[in-house]
């Protein structure tokens, strides 16, 4: 049997424009053909029907992903008010219609119930898993079931635009929020029902729309080389965390998986004026030997530990 080809080390950030129709996992397969990588990873699923940032990680990037998967993001969505789903969204049958369309004073005056920490029932169509099986399978196979509610937060919720018993909003919110039961929770509020029509994904963590391209645009360029050119460093996701130049010698210390003793001041003030913590705080910096990024490492009594390697 012939041993199947593992691709290309190649490591980085890149993000994706991603279409309409298109599942999370479909837009990986195609970014791992286009560049022969040995491994790719998203930092954050998007519905079929949405669009929008779609972080991809490529080789020693996944590392940084759950930095990816924990940021904030915003969207852009519009609700179709007196029409539910099963789906909650476009892509779902309709279940129930009510007559009623809720007036724009009426939407602005409830948006403030939903700004800060608040409860969500997930929806059913979800990848959550219910006793070891997937909710939207479970949904799809007509399983009569129920989702807990969970604690998530919105940072901010603006109406953008309101007519023709529709509504454009702007959100943005921690990890694990959903915007479809966003969209059902507003509609009960309001004393009707509804269903996301358009989703738009603006900004995951640090990247944004304007740092996305268009697979069509990686699938025009000629040399691997070109679609290389594209992508964004491997620290990208990182820049919340300090980091510290520790030298070549440190460095390879930490590469051995030594952790490293910090005996001169000057390093110790460092450490501590860009984690801006004590030292019984144990902090986590991104290591690096010049402009090359380590491996992220942690400050413990004294010492620098490897709590994430980077082979590059």
């Amino acid at each position: 049997m012939a041993k199947r080809k593992k691709g290309r080390t190649i490591s980085g950030w890149l993000a994706i424009d991603k279409p309409q129709g298109m599942g999370s996992t479909s837009v990986v397969n195609r970014v791992k053909r286009l560049f022969d990588a040995n491994k790719v990873g998203h930092g954050g699923t998007l519905d079929p029907m949405a669009t929008g940032v779609l972080p991809l990680a490529l080789g020693e990037a996944t590392k940084t992903m759950p930095y990816a998967l924990d940021a904030n993001k915003a969207y852009e969505f519009e609700v179709h008010w007196g029409v539910e789903t099963d789906s909650l969204d476009a892509d779902g049958v309709a279940t129930r219609t009510v007559d009623y369309q809720p007036s724009e004073a009426e939407i602005s005056a409830i948006i403030p119930a939903f700004i800060g920490p608040i409860e969500q029932v997930p929806p059913k169509v979800s990848a959550l898993k219910v006793d070891g099986q997937r909710a939207y399978d479970l949904a799809r196979e007509g399983e009569d079931f129920e989702l807990a509610p969970r604690a998530t937060e919105v940072i901010d919720l603006k109406l953008l635009n309101h007519g023709n018993g529709r509504s454009q909003f702007a959100v943005s919110a921690i990890k694990g929020f959903y915007v479809r039961a966003l969209a059902r929770d507003l509609a009960y509020a309001l004393g009707t029902v509804g269903h996301l029509t358009a989703l738009r994904r603006v900004r995951s963590g640090p990247f944004v729309a304007e740092d996305c391209v268009p697979l069509e645009f990686l699938e025009d360029l000629s040399h691997m080389s070109s679609r290389d050119a594209v992508l964004m460093p491997l620290d990208r996701v990182l820049v919340d965390i300090p980091a510290l130049d520790l030298g070549i010698e440190a460095a390879q210390q930490l590469r051995n998986g030594q952790s490293v003793a910090v005996f001169r001041k000057s390093l110790l003030d460092k450490i501590l004026s860009v984690t801006g913590d004590t030292l019984g705080e144990q902090p986590v910096v991104l290591v690096k030997a010049g402009d090359q990024p380590v491996g992220i490492g942690q400050f413990e009594q004294g010492r620098i530990k490897p709590v994430r390697l980077f082979n590059l």
